[in-house]
């Protein structure tokens, strides 16, 4: 993607985000947007105040183009994610917005929960984790957080609502790559 669709996104961004706290109607300009953005493409939104996580959503398919994934999940980021209050006009000054857009996922095949670990330590994939229709997901930029491939699959299957250690048992592993687009807006 080139760098002025990466800006035009983490603008855009910003901007339905502003709207919102506004309470004012944001509308794109459709002839400012390139055919790059108008692609079915999945993405998330985190946010981050003073470097810590304050909200976070994503599609993990396409389901929409580019730009209005990013416009939906910036705003739900901002205001819906259950594990944050919503954002204020004074915490909006300070965020950080991160955009990643998901590269189509693939199933891991794997022998051996060894064989496991030393794939995902090796390559730091976004990870899904699949069980008795619970799911949950971390994308790449977790391992940051979670550099262990033990620690990284125990938080997830907490996200998940399961026990720490069901990917010890039988799981469905799914991983993918992101492009990540990020930038200071202070």
């Amino acid at each position: 993607m080139e760098n002025k669709d990466k800006l035009n996104l983490l603008n855009l961004a910003h901007e339905a985000i502003k709207s919102k706290l506004e309470n004012k109607k944001f509308e794109v300009d459709t002839i400012k947007i390139s055919n790059a953005l108008k692609q079915k493409r999945a993405t998330f939104v985190t946010l981050k105040n003073n470097g810590e996580l304050c909200g976070c959503i994503g599609h993990l398919v396409p389901v929409q183009s580019l730009c209005d994934d990013v416009l939906e999940n910036a705003c739900a980021a901002a205001f819906l994610d259950h594990r944050f209050d919503p954002l204020t006009k004074n915490e909006f000054d300070k965020i950080d917005i991160e955009i990643s857009v998901l590269n189509p996922s693939k199933k891991l095949e794997y022998s051996s929960l060894h064989s496991l670990i030393k794939n995902l330590e090796k390559n730091k994939p976004g990870v899904i984790l699949k069980h008795n229709r619970r799911i949950a997901t971390f994308l790449p930029q977790v391992w940051n957080e979670l550099p262990s491939a033990e620690q990284f699959l125990s938080h997830l299957c907490l996200k998940a609502g399961l026990d720490y250690d069901e990917w010890t048992r039988e799981v469905e592993i799914e991983t993918y790559t992101v492009e990540k687009i990020s930038l200071d807006f202070n």
